[in-house]
């Protein structure tokens, strides 16, 4: 298994040209965060605006929604129905899809920070289910799915007219396959193909050596650092991810299978700028904030 040659990772960023506006970058929509994890929907909605994406709009629990705007004021945002404990109701479908009407999403990211209770569960079950957009799907929405039925998950995913990137951690796949976690680290390759090949699209196992596949083509990413182990970076690489797929598609100067390629290429900034952190804080001392803070160096480094 090899990685990804840079000039393939050079591909994927989408040039800027003189006449160009933000609309020609395409907007994401980060459906994330809940009243105890409201940190999450701001990591996920910051990396999106450092992924070079035109237009971001943070869509959370209305209880946390000020507090997000506050921290990523970049971002449009967007207040979505919750339960009594701060996490949201199947009915923020309804709402979200009318903001699609109006706005126009390219991509959705969802899961980060949003809860695992029964209320999200519908709301995930139902927007994977009725929203027309392609879809990061990561942290607790890959949890809901795994709780479901695994034969009723898999007709969901391959019903879907869009296509979708998943991004377990070894956990999260471990419970997506019903396999024991040794068995996901001793086979990433094949897990990853497998998740791929079954939902039909492309599945990323985050870890040492970031496995990324479509079930065709399988790929690891070189980069990353043990700085990157702990809360929040995961919700860093789902915002980048969807931000760089959202250029590739609404730019239209992307070709060939792009959610592969915003996969493989999130990825390998991810790691790089998590390096450039580790170098600057050192492992015990980086945060999230600081691999977003070192993505225009990995920008640079790899354009």
């Amino acid at each position: 298994m090899k990685p990804l040659p840079k000039s393939e990772l050079r591909e994927a960023l989408v040039r800027r040209e003189p006449g160009d506006h933000k609309g020609v970058f395409g907007h994401v929509a980060v459906v994330a965060g809940s009243r105890p994890m409201s940190g999450a929907a701001v990591l996920a909605a910051r990396a999106a605006l450092g992924s070079g994406a035109g237009l971001v709009t943070a869509a959370v629990p209305g209880n946390i929604q000020r507090l997000v705007a506050g921290q990523a004021p970049e971002a449009l945002s967007l207040g979505l129905p919750e339960n009594a404990y701060g996490c949201l109701r199947p009915e923020a479908v309804t709402r979200l899809r009318a903001a699609h009407r109006e706005t126009e999403y390219t991509v959705l990211a969802v899961g980060p920070g949003l809860s695992r209770s029964s209320d999200t569960a519908k709301f995930v079950l139902l927007a994977l289910n009725v929203l027309p957009l392609p879809a990061v799907v990561d942290a607790d929405a890959l949890n809901i799915l795994a709780a479901q039925d695994p034969m009723g998950v898999r007709q969901l995913m391959r019903n879907r007219k869009h296509p979708c990137v998943f991004t377990p951690h070894p956990g999260e796949m471990a419970r997506l396959l019903r396999v024991d976690v040794r068995r996901v680290q001793s086979s990433r390759e094949g897990c990853a193909d497998q998740l791929a090949s079954d939902w039909g699209g492309t599945a990323l196992l985050k870890g040492h050596g970031t496995v990324i596949s479509n079930g065709s083509r399988t790929v690891v990413n070189p980069t990353g650092c043990p700085g990157l182990a702990k809360g929040g970076t995961g919700d860093v690489l789902t915002g980048l991810i969807a931000g760089l797929w959202a250029q590739l598609l609404a730019s239209g100067r992307g070709k060939g299978d792009l959610a592969f390629q915003a996969a493989a290429l999130g990825a390998w900034l991810h790691g790089r700028a998590g390096e450039l952190a580790q170098a600057e804080k050192t492992a015990y001392a980086m945060t999230a904030l600081d691999v977003i803070a070192q993505l225009p160096a990995a920008f640079r480094e790899l354009a």
